[in-house]
């Protein structure tokens, strides 16, 4: 949140009681349909009406029967009325505004579950992949993040980012139960809600388009780890019903951002002047850095360097950064 107010972590619940009976009673309770009580599923949305429709179809259909909450981000195309009729199972929260990535704050807030799987409204999960999250979660109690494998559809091809995310050269834990990263994609990734609670969930400020490296950083410094779990699947049939140079110019804005609030001076500098040499050299990329620039003042003020083996994570990073193919600004 806004000035990274910290929360108060939450106890970590203890094994549910439909749970505590032995690994094999708990597979069979919920191979019979039985909800699995560790993990809930928050989605955020604004003005796809038909995509969180079919979103929404899928996750009541997983076989871990999620408790899901959907954020509506200010829809005025009758998302909130055609959800509420459609799904009553569903836990709604219409917000007359649009909160971009703050609606995921909201969402969390509104679930009890010790993991928390993030769903676009054009994502969505693989049966048994959010089972398979809760397993590895139980095991890694420091564990904050696992993020999926993303398939591209229609088609099923892995996602660009995929390859980057699979050879990391982040350096984590040795109990990692997959290739640690530096930061994390929202939409593909189930989080530790104390974890989440404990670092402020996502910034106001950064609003939405690249949020999840502030909080991947703080993370970290915290001493939470995060990786990529290839066995966790989520298909990404991306929408056409986006502002792409919005996202591109509030892409810049919060890279900008994060890098000055965040990282050593001389590091900072040399994303910056990667960033200028690289840009687009238009009207999306002057809005971008004018609108970076108007925050100087509160990234001074607020401006809290990680430390060493927090930003050791993003110096890793900074040669697939600039050659990435999938981490392009382009509109």
């Amino acid at each position: 949140m806004t000035d990274e107010r910290p929360s108060n972590p939450r106890p970590r619940p203890g094994p549910h009681p439909e749970l505590a009976k032995g690994g094999e009673d708990g597979v069979l309770l919920l191979q019979e349909g039985r909800r699995d009580p560790r993990v809930s599923v928050v989605v955020i949305t604004h003005q796809r009406r038909d995509e969180v429709l079919l979103a929404l179809s899928r996750l009541i259909a997983l076989p871990e029967r999620p408790h899901v909450v959907v954020v509506d981000n200010g829809s005025t195309d009758g998302t909130a009325e055609a959800i509420a009729e459609r799904f009553p199972q569903v836990e709604l929260v219409a917000s007359p505004e649009n909160l971009g990535a703050i609606g995921r704050n909201v969402g969390v807030a509104r679930v009890d579950t010790p993991y928390v799987a993030f769903c676009d409204d054009d994502t969505w999960w693989d049966p048994g992949s959010l089972r398979t999250a809760a397993d590895v979660f139980d095991g890694h109690p420091r564990l904050a993040v696992v993020t999926a494998r993303i398939l591209v559809e229609p088609g099923g091809r892995e996602d660009p980012i995929v390859p980057e995310l699979r050879d990391s050269p982040v350096r984590g834990a040795d109990w990692l139960p997959g290739p640690a990263l530096g930061s994390f994609l929202a939409g593909a990734s189930v989080l530790r809600r104390e974890a989440f609670t404990e670092v402020g969930g996502f910034s106001e400020r950064l609003w939405l388009g690249g949020e999840e490296e502030l909080m991947a950083g703080d993370l970290a410094a915290a001493g939470w780890e995060l990786c990529y779990l290839p066995a966790l699947t989520v298909h990404h049939q991306a929408s056409k019903a986006r502002d792409s140079h919005r996202r591109r110019r509030d892409g810049i804005r919060n890279t900008l951002w994060t890098t000055w609030l965040r990282r050593p001076a001389r590091p900072a500098l040399r994303r910056t002047a990667h960033l200028l040499r690289t840009l687009p050299r238009d009207r999306v990329t002057a809005q971008g850095l004018w609108a970076a620039a108007r925050g100087i003042h509160w990234v001074v003020r607020e401006r809290r360097v990680l430390p060493p083996h927090a930003e050791a994570r993003f110096a890793a990073l900074e040669h697939a950064q600039r050659t990435s193919t999938a981490r392009r600004y382009v509109s």
